[in-house]
């Protein structure tokens, strides 16, 4: 288990160890994640894939949980996976924007 103080930063920070393996990037680089929220150790995540057929969906998701679980603090992780999203999204980089 991680030790850390479980804040959003800290999860956006843990999540940047999943990778798109057909990229070979993170997801948070990649800006497939829009939004992270933490309410009394639920984390609730906001994201996309890079396409709706996405192969590998099931392999992100389930090292997002694997992730965010091991974080302290954390009692459940609620994945929302969204499929529009106006603008750039906020937790992209610049490299991902691009």
């Amino acid at each position: 288990m991680t030790t850390a103080v479980l804040s959003a930063e800290t999860v956006r920070q843990a999540l940047r160890q999943v990778k798109d393996p057909e990229l070979d990037m993170n997801i948070v680089d990649l800006g497939l994640v829009y939004d992270v929220e933490v309410d009394d150790g639920l984390v609730r995540i906001n994201m996309t894939l890079t396409s709706p057929g996405c192969p590998a969906g099931p392999m992100i998701t389930n090292d997002i949980y694997k992730v965010v679980r091991a974080i302290e603090g954390v009692k459940d992780v609620d994945i929302d996976i969204v499929w529009s999203r106006i603008g750039r999204p906020s937790g992209s980089t610049r490299r991902s924007a691009r």
